[in-house]
């Protein structure tokens, strides 16, 4: 693995590299071997924990005497984004000459150690800091989740208990997998909503699930309104929301199910009980099958539902899209200072291999 050779970048720290070396990328890893991840994702490292033998995916980098192997591998992070960079036919993929062929860069050992020190000690706080942002957005969603439960077990005048199905005009299935085949779906038409398009209680159209005109007039008694709430029923129980003008005529899909609720129900209140915490719960000790959670049309109708009178339903989410708005905000004040962190752990790394720490 030949070596950067310049001192430029370094000044008299850095000496000029060997042109050989006893670095290996092995098949085998030994205890504290770098691992490298060779096929997508390109690049992650880690160290081995003891003798394995590693499978195509992985390749392990021993390291000789002229370089520390926690140099090595801060050098490596450094690097991810020029390894990750390379592309193979199928997939992105790294080979043992390419590895072999990075340019490294080796001062002196005890400029080595100094470097990892440094490293060490910047990133130990930047760990800590991330730690603490993502804790303080966790507690704001906890927070906000506490208030939604509050909200949905007050009682007072009016407060009364419903079955589903006396809050629903309709309760209906998608379409069965015989009637939608693979030979049906179009790249550019009319989206089908199944669980995987519900996130975060909005409707995410995938290109790879549309039909076109044709199939969506043959399936129209699935088409959806504005209004209805599209549930899905199987695997992560409680994902729905609530159909607007623009998604309005598109397709309930084979995995979900599609309620018109009657005037007792505001659709928005319905989605924020339908996904509150508590009520997922209640769902997963419902559901049947053994290796997916799912509904079925009985569960769903007799689901019992807090129903308060509709003004109140309404104002209730008033408070709740209040609270969201705040809980949103700090979302992305975390999110912000996590991607400062990211990026300040770049910039060490980065003077780290460009002589400036």
């Amino acid at each position: 693995m030949p070596f950067y050779q310049g001192k430029k970048s370094f000044g008299e720290k850095f000496i000029e590299a060997p042109t050989t070396w006893t670095t290996q990328v092995t098949k085998t890893a030994h205890n504290g071997d770098i691992l490298m991840s060779v096929r997508a994702p390109v690049g992650p490292v880690n160290f081995a924990t003891e003798t394995i033998c590693i499978g195509r995916g992985l390749a392990a980098i021993h390291c000789g005497s002229r370089i520390s192997r926690e140099f090595l591998f801060l050098q490596l992070l450094h690097l991810q984004s020029e390894i990750s960079g390379v592309e193979g036919a199928v997939f992105a993929s790294i080979s043992k000459s390419a590895i072999e062929s990075l340019h490294i860069l080796v001062p002196p050992l005890p400029e080595q150690h100094r470097i990892v020190r440094l490293l060490d000690e910047a990133f130990a706080g930047i760990a800590t800091a991330n730690a603490n942002a993502e804790r303080n957005r966790e507690n704001a969603r906890a927070v906000f989740e506490s208030h939604l439960q509050s909200a949905f077990t007050r009682d007072g005048a009016g407060w009364g208990e419903m079955l589903l199905s006396d809050v629903a005009e309709n309760v209906s299935t998608g379409p069965f997998g015989t009637m939608l085949h693979k030979s049906d779906y179009v790249s550019d038409g009319i989206p089908l909503v199944n669980p995987m398009n519900i996130v975060d209680s909005r409707i995410v159209p995938s290109p790879r699930m549309m039909v076109n005109e044709e199939t969506r007039r043959r399936l129209s008694g699935y088409a959806l309104k504005i209004g209805d709430i599209v549930i899905g029923r199987r695997g992560d129980l409680g994902r729905c929301a609530l159909v607007t003008k623009r998604e309005e005529g598109w397709l309930c899909g084979t995995g979900s199910f599609f309620v018109r609720l009657s005037s007792t129900m505001d659709g928005e209140f319905f989605v924020a009980l339908f996904g509150s915490n508590s009520f997922k719960a209640r769902l997963e000790r419902s559901a049947v099958g053994t290796t997916m959670s799912s509904l079925n049309h009985d569960i769903l109708n007799n689901l019992v539902l807090p129903v308060p009178p509709l003004d109140t339903q309404r104002a209730i989410m008033m408070k709740v899209h209040e609270l969201l708005g705040e809980t949103q905000h700090l979302a992305e004040l975390y999110e912000r200072k996590l991607a400062a962190l990211d990026a300040l752990k770049k910039s060490l790394l980065h003077h780290a291999f460009t002589g400036q720490l």
